[in-house]
């Protein structure tokens, strides 16, 4: 399914001018943005019955492409098709000064803490969390949909807090921002890692976003002690959505055209 985009006419300017600057700079034009966004990577959905409508959800794509374009598309798609805007787990340098974490928060990004994801879920909300971490986006595009492992905080966290996890696939965000190589700069702050840019401006690949069968997991709480058991159901959702990442990238046709 194709989102209908519509450019904006006189009356839409006009509404504009009674909205404070607040409104206009994390409502408005983040939203004006996506939608031109999904023109430009002629995006596709699949899956849209996947989507929980209400209550606790946990979507866990794949992350790729170093921008973090990826992050922003789904939090605007879920929000638009579910009517409920999820919270996007982040890098803590989002974090690390006012300057951007303020833009950060209002923008539905928190960081990407065990407590935080708990603390959301647990008030009926849905998050999106990269199973995969800076590991995912910032590996070099010679790896690209190569899915790296995943942390098994996501399932820890689903099972606690009793959420449906959605695994999701996004295809089109690698092509979009080509990445030379992953940076780990240990040296100057443990555990660091940066991509190495190829390009800045994104280059018009087609997306597609795909929300794969929701799973809800029958464990109580007590198992997410079991690393065994946590590493087991983990492994088993990644080597899902790789399969079905490959199966769509034999039906791709063309990246760009």
């Amino acid at each position: 399914m194709k989102p209908s985009f519509k450019m904006p006419n006189a009356r839409f300017f006009e509404k504009l001018k009674g909205l404070d600057s607040e409104t206009l700079l994390y409502r408005v034009m983040p939203l004006f943005l996506m939608e031109l966004m999904e023109k430009y990577f002629r995006l596709e959905i699949d899956g849209e019955e996947n989507i929980i409508k209400k209550g606790r959800a946990l979507y866990a794509p794949n992350h790729s492409g170093y921008s973090g374009f990826d992050a922003m598309m789904l939090l605007h798609e879920i929000q638009r098709l579910s009517g409920t805007p999820p919270k996007v787990l982040t890098h803590h340098l989002w974090f690390l000064t006012k300057t951007t974490a303020v833009p950060a928060n209002k923008l539905g990004f928190v960081e990407a803490t065990k407590k935080n994801a708990l603390y959301e879920l647990k008030k009926n909300r849905q998050i999106i969390l990269f199973p995969e971490g800076e590991y995912g986006n910032f590996k070099p595009s010679s790896r690209a949909y190569s899915l790296q492992e995943f942390k098994r905080g996501f399932v820890r966290i689903a099972i606690e807090a009793n959420a449906t996890i959605v695994p999701t696939i996004v295809i089109g965000a690698e092509e979009t921002h080509i990445n030379l190589k992953r940076l780990h700069l240990t040296k100057y702050l443990r555990g660091l890692v940066l991509p190495l840019p190829l390009n800045l401006i994104p280059l018009p690949a087609k997306w597609k976003i795909i929300f794969l069968p929701p799973i809800q997991l029958p464990y109580p709480v007590s198992k997410v002690r079991d690393s065994e058991l946590m590493h087991e159901i983990a492994d088993d959702i990644r080597e899902t959505m790789q399969e079905r990442i490959q199966q769509e990238l034999k039906k791709r046709k063309s990246i760009y055209f």
